[in-house]
């Protein structure tokens, strides 16, 4: 088949989406009793999902979460981990992000906090969100060295500019002095403005000592818990289960 003009031209305008779908609508004889809006609306609905597909890659590389793969439909909810199906049902809408409230998931190693963590921060770019995850030892020491090589303004933009923070393995170390200042200053700028989710071993209630300065440490749970939703895990580890659908590897990452 020879190739249609119209085909380079939807090529050199980047409409990929309607290429393909040129291509496949020539290729097959029942399409020629489509009338012509048929036809248009037919290519105007696979451009607009190869678009929605792009943006949500494109998110979906810049949240870089650890658990790409990790999805809402795939929640086991069979699990002894005193999962709150209705609360987690009612956070997979993505409302609470909307509603710039924060998300705290607490509970023991291996339950699964991470990849629940990252099945709502999938969900979010699917929601057309932008979405940032980090383990906390590792952004303290990103932003311990942006101070000094001049990175600190772009790098703390992202942070509080994201739809949704995922703040991933709080404590139990104590904070530094200037830990507690750059996490009072994200928390700070984002407070009623965008959410953050943080995933910790740790109960709510022993997170003032990991701040450690009593000060800060008011300020900051202050802004972080006033208006958070609370998943409180509990349970034996689900890695020692061969049933198990999820993969909740949650060991600190290299």
């Amino acid at each position: 088949m020879l190739p249609h003009p119209t085909l380079d031209q939807l090529r050199a305008l980047r409409l990929d989406g309607m290429a393909e779908a040129f291509l496949e609508l020539q290729a097959q004889d029942a399409t020629a009793e489509l009338s012509h809006p048929e036809w248009l609306g037919l290519l105007v609905d696979r451009e607009i999902a190869s678009r929605n597909t792009r943006r949500f890659q494109t998110r979906m590389r810049a949240a870089k979460l650890r658990h790409i793969g990790a999805a809402i439909e795939d929640v086991d909810f069979r699990t002894p981990r005193r999962l709150d199906r209705a609360l987690f049902q009612q956070l997979a809408t993505g409302r609470w992000i909307a509603d710039a409230r924060n998300l705290m998931i607490t509970g023991p190693c291996g339950v699964g906090k991470t990849w629940l963590a990252c099945a709502l921060g999938q969900r979010a770019c699917r929601d057309n969100l932008t979405v940032i995850y980090q383990r906390l030892p590792r952004l303290f020491a990103d932003l311990d060295l942006a101070h000094g090589d001049g990175r600190f303004p772009r790098l703390f933009r992202s942070l509080v500019k994201a739809d949704l923070l995922i703040l991933d393995d709080w404590g139990p170390d104590r904070l530094t002095a200037s830990q507690r200042r750059d996490l009072m200053e994200i928390v700070e700028d984002r407070h009623d403005r965008g959410s953050i989710l943080i995933t910790s071993q740790l109960p709510v209630a022993a997170w003032h000592d990991v701040i450690g300065e009593p000060t800060f440490a008011d300020a900051i749970l202050d802004r972080l818990v006033h208006n958070a939703h609370r998943l409180e895990l509990d349970g034996p580890s689900l890695r020692r289960s061969s049933d198990a659908i999820e993969d909740i590897d949650e060991a600190p990452q290299a």
